[in-house]
């Protein structure tokens, strides 16, 4: 199993440390719902260091991940980021990751649990271009402070850079406690504003005790994988393997803002198999909340009437919204808000309402 810089750190904290995608990380240092909180309150500090980061290099980088990704990388802003999608050729998904375009090179983050995966993916198809693939996953370090308070605590050790100046889905490049060009992103998996930081791994444990320190005062406290995970499902962010894997494709997930059919863009792994699901989709992931005392989790059985009509994806109790929350895909006649459905809980049934996603986003206002 492998290991951040900071394992050891998280051991320290009272971490409780779980095995994710193949990484030995911390899914909670104390109740998850109060981690949650935290987040929504003030500002939380994760460690993102099992995500996967790989550097596109070469006069093709562009021209390349045009072929294999769902966006339109050549029509990406230098200094923005994007969501995109590598799909094989049936249109459902291998991985959903962000791309960072660069003057002349791109920058990928993807996913822990597929990072190998989606390696193998872009070495097969960049036969035949002018591309250098470094992955730099092993090597580096990758922290995220997220909520209303990341601005004021992280600029305290930030020089060379106006955290205020970089854009919801922007990057530039700072001094970082005397760490000079350090990548500073954000995009946030939480539905606050937040940053990411990209570091040396021999610098990440100092950085991350930095900004404990610095928003002490502030309450940022350090958050595991089980808050994250109620924040991105509030957010109404998709994990791969829940909303988006093998099986279901980004079309009926409400993804196609990361999904360009442009004929300037060419042809891309997917594309005919993407563009025949938007003009005819089926179903559609909605959001469903439920009051009742059981939690919809993964794999529950959704009814309407006696009618089978799909199964949840995602679900949590939400602090912020004071009740169940999920997601899961339904028939296109059933997407409406306000539609009554059941969670079916062992043969039990408990009432649940369709709502739209996401349930809660600052940074989508």
């Amino acid at each position: 199993m492998k290991q951040t810089a900071l394992n050891a750190v998280h051991a320290r904290l009272g971490g409780k440390l779980i095995e994710f995608g193949g990484w030995h990380m911390p899914v909670q240092y104390g109740p998850i719902l109060d981690e949650v909180r935290c987040v929504r309150t003030t500002a939380g500090l994760f460690d993102l260091g099992h995500m996967g980061r790989v550097h596109v290099r070469g006069k093709d980088a562009v021209r390349f991940l045009d072929t294999i990704c769902t966006n339109w990388v050549a029509k990406i802003p230098v200094g923005a980021i994007r969501y995109s999608l590598f799909c094989r050729a049936d249109g459902n998904p291998i991985d959903d990751l962000l791309v960072y375009r660069e003057p002349e090179n791109v920058y990928l983050v993807v996913n822990a649990s597929n990072t190998s995966v989606d390696l193998d993916w872009i070495r097969e198809h960049a036969k035949g271009f002018a591309v250098e693939i470094d992955d730099e996953t092993d090597r580096t370090g990758m922290l995220a402070l997220q909520g209303q308070s990341s601005t004021e605590v992280l600029q305290k050790l930030v020089t060379d850079c106006d955290l205020a100046s970089i854009g919801y889905y922007k990057f530039g490049f700072g001094t970082v406690c005397g760490i000079a060009n350090t990548r500073i992103s954000r995009t946030g998996y939480t539905g606050e504003l937040g940053y990411e930081l990209y570091l040396p791994n021999s610098e990440t444990e100092r950085v991350w005790n930095a900004i404990l320190e610095a928003g002490a005062g502030a309450g940022v406290k350090p958050i595991g994988l089980g808050a994250r995970d109620v924040l991105r499902l509030e957010a109404g962010m998709p994990l791969y393997g829940h909303e988006i894997d093998a099986t279901h494709n980004p079309i009926e997930a409400g993804l196609d803002f990361g999904v360009s059919f442009k004929d300037e863009k060419g042809d891309w792994i997917g594309r005919a198999a993407l563009a025949r699901v938007k003009a005819s989709p089926t179903k559609k992931l909605v959001g469903i909340t439920s009051d009742g005392p059981r939690i919809p989790r993964q794999g529950a059985r959704l009814f309407k009437g006696e009618r089978d009509i799909g199964y949840v994806c995602s679900g949590a109790p939400s602090p912020t919204l004071s009740t169940n929350i999920a997601s899961a895909y339904v028939p296109l006649e059933l997407a409406a808000p306000g539609t009554s459905i059941d969670v079916d809980f062992r043969g039990k049934r408990q009432p649940a309402t369709v709502r739209e996603l996401p349930f809660f986003s600052r940074t989508r206002k």
